[in-house]
């Protein structure tokens, strides 16, 4: 394993937090262990000469690189399942009645990573709408930082056991046998749009959201950054609408904008 300096190290996560939002200051022995290898098949002999290169942003498929090696992207299909039965329950009504006029809903998947929960959106979406759903534009905007990531997420291929986590009867409606694997189907794949976005970014989207998923992100953030993000998100949503974020995070009571609703459930106040 190369050696990381003190200095390279701090030049590197500085660097990172700065533009990405995500904090690795107190993670020295993840990010030498994580990128040794990726520095010497690239042809690197130091550190040094690799966070050069990185600052000098001259290849950002070597930046989108580093951060896939320094992140996770663990996701899944019905991934906290709880969130879910809220969405079909409770949102979905409201807005169904909201929106009977221009039939327009508006959800943002932040941080889709390889495409599982835009996916799982859209199949509830699907479920919950039924024979009125081509009535409906529920297309969902889905973002990552990655475009590797997204590229997965675009080709939309699952393993056999990704896929058995789902119903059945939805492993049969929208899926097809493709290889070792399956496939998602062109109708649920027209239903997501994927962008690359990053999250420290302002949000400059057309039109503001009826619903934000954003689970399992903020995770790698300070609470500086979580902050600001989640005051970007609240300038992003509709009167009465909602972020998820996962359940391993909370927002700060004193700083958060939306109002508490549930455990990782957050709403916008109507007016």
């Amino acid at each position: 394993m190369l050696t990381l300096t003190d200095q390279d190290f701090h030049r590197l996560y500085t660097y990172i937090q700065k533009n990405y939002g995500i904090d690795l200051s107190k993670k020295k022995q993840l990010i030498a262990s994580r990128l040794s290898n990726t520095l010497t098949s690239q042809g690197f002999g130091n550190f040094s000469a690799y966070v050069d290169e990185i600052l000098s942003g001259r290849d950002p498929d070597m930046v989108t690189a580093m951060l896939n090696k320094l992140t996770t992207n663990y996701t899944y299909f019905l991934r906290e399942e709880a969130h879910f039965k809220y969405f079909t329950d409770i949102i979905l009504p409201d807005l169904e009645k909201k929106h009977a006029k221009d039939k327009v809903l508006c959800i943002w998947s932040a941080g889709c990573s390889s495409g599982e929960e835009p996916y799982t959106i859209s199949m509830y979406l699907k479920e919950y709408f039924g024979a009125k759903a081509s009535q409906w534009d529920t297309r969902i905007l889905a973002t990552d930082i990655s475009r590797k990531i997204l590229t997965s997420a675009v080709t939309a291929n699952y393993s056999s056991e990704s896929v058995s986590t789902l119903p059945a009867s939805w492993q049969q409606k929208y899926f097809v046998k493709s290889g070792n694997g399956y496939s998602v189907t062109p109708a649920l794949k027209q239903n997501v749009i994927f962008k690359t976005f990053n999250l420290m970014d302002p949000i400059t989207f057309k039109k503001k959201f009826d619903l934000i998923f954003c689970r399992n992100v903020m995770i790698y953030f300070d609470q500086a950054t979580k902050d600001a993000l989640v005051r970007r998100f609240y300038n992003a949503t509709l009167p009465g609408g909602h972020l998820f974020i996962g359940h391993s995070e909370g927002l700060t009571k004193a700083t958060c904008p939306y109002e508490y609703v549930q455990p990782a459930i957050y709403r916008k106040t109507a007016k």
